[in-house]
């Protein structure tokens, strides 16, 4: 094991020490040891902004973070736990983005995007009578405002109606972001 002498360790605070107190040394102006335009001092973007826009982009991974960030700053609200939740059923972790999603209605049973979004998890796991309920709480608690969560239910009825339908072969289903914690299921052909 090499052992740093005292000489050297003294020889690197006395160099610490100078940088410090030169101009630029340790700031984060020109020349500094800070990244270049890094404001030491600057405040961080909301987590919770920043997992929207990720989700937005297609970085789900990178979403879950960012909601995990969130949930630190303001605490498990309901539109953090939502977002946790979209960000699992993107990944394909349905239980996870499930147990989420219960969890944001937990916090707030008045939550409009929790409950339609809890919906598309449940259409995705096939329980398409759960699925119909969940979506109907949300019309109603939207006032029958969102066609997103009209064509939702829609599509969980029809479902629930003919429980062997399937959609044809070359069609999937993607969720697509309606505004701030609000997804919309839609049909790909």
């Amino acid at each position: 094991m090499i052992r740093p002498r005292r000489g050297h360790l003294w020889a690197a605070l006395l160099l610490l020490s100078q940088a410090a107190c030169s101009t630029g040394g340790l700031s984060a102006e020109k020349g500094g040891l800070f990244a270049p335009g890094a404001k030491p001092d600057a405040k961080a973007v909301d987590g919770l902004l920043v997992g929207h826009r990720l989700m937005e982009a297609g970085e789900y991974e990178l979403a879950l973070e960012a909601y995990y960030r969130a949930a630190a700053e303001h605490g498990a609200t309901a539109e953090v736990l939502s977002g946790i939740g979209s960000a699992d059923l993107k990944l394909g972790r349905l239980n996870q983005a499930e147990q989420m999603l219960r969890r944001a209605l937990e916090e707030d049973e008045t939550f409009v995007p929790a409950w339609n979004n809890l919906g598309v998890v449940l259409m995705e796991r096939g329980k398409y009578a759960e699925a119909s309920r969940v979506f109907q709480t949300a019309f109603a608690l939207d006032s029958g405002q969102s066609d997103s969560i009209r064509q939702n239910l829609r599509l969980a009825l029809a479902k629930m109606e003919k429980p062997g339908y399937s959609p044809p072969q070359d069609s999937q289903f993607k969720l697509v972001r309606k505004g701030v914690g609000e997804y919309l299921l839609l049909t790909q052909h």
